[in-house]
């Protein structure tokens, strides 16, 4: 385990399996974690630069107040997990999963979510204003107080999720999917008298 406010460099984590495991203001630079596993682990105020993620299964574990620069997610799953605070820039998300867990506060602004998915995830204020979620599922999720400005959710799915803080006028939702319950919610943001 690294000791805190330390820094993990060049280092080969591939297919290591993380069980309950505690890192606090740890910087890891150009770290390959291709196919590692965590479990009950907690990284707190750390900083991720150029670290490939790429196939990882994380479970129940916590990335608290994180920064993520230049990662690479492909294949990802993340289920129960708090990322709660964490900012991601400039990664990439291909055939990411997201079951469960708190996603609130996190900043995707900008962030390509094309064809990822999100299944009864928390996430409350989130930033995704000028994210394009194409063809992405939210499925279920607390979206409530989120930034949506500009966010591009062509053809996704979000039947059952949270969309009150959604501006049809400042988002694009062509071919999106929503549920009955949803549509009079949007009906009124817009202006709509619903009788």
């Amino acid at each position: 385990m690294a000791v805190p406010n330390s820094i993990v460099r060049g280092a080969d984590w591939y297919a290591r399996d993380l069980v309950n495991e505690e890192f606090t203001a740890v910087s890891f630079i150009d770290v390959d974690m291709t196919e590692l596993t965590t479990r009950g682990v907690v990284f707190t105020d750390c900083t991720f630069l150029n670290v490939r993620f790429n196939v990882t299964a994380h479970t129940e574990s916590a990335f608290v107040n994180c920064t993520f620069r230049q990662c690479n997610f492909f294949d990802a799953s993340f289920s129960s997990c708090k990322l709660q605070g964490s900012v991601f820039e400039g990664c990439a998300f291909d055939l990411l999963k997201v079951e469960g867990g708190n996603w609130s506060f996190v900043s995707l602004q900008g962030a390509k979510l094309n064809g990822t998915t999100f299944t009864g995830v928390r996430m409350r204020e989130v930033e995704l204003s000028r994210a394009s979620c194409v063809a992405a599922t939210f499925a279920g999720c607390d979206l409530s107080g989120a930034w949506l400005r500009g966010t591009d959710f062509t053809q996704a799915d979000l039947r059952g999720s949270d969309i009150s803080a959604l501006d049809p006028g400042h988002a694009v939702v062509r071919g999106a999917q929503i549920d009955a319950e949803q549509a009079v919610v949007v009906a009124a943001a817009v202006g709509f008298v619903v009788s």
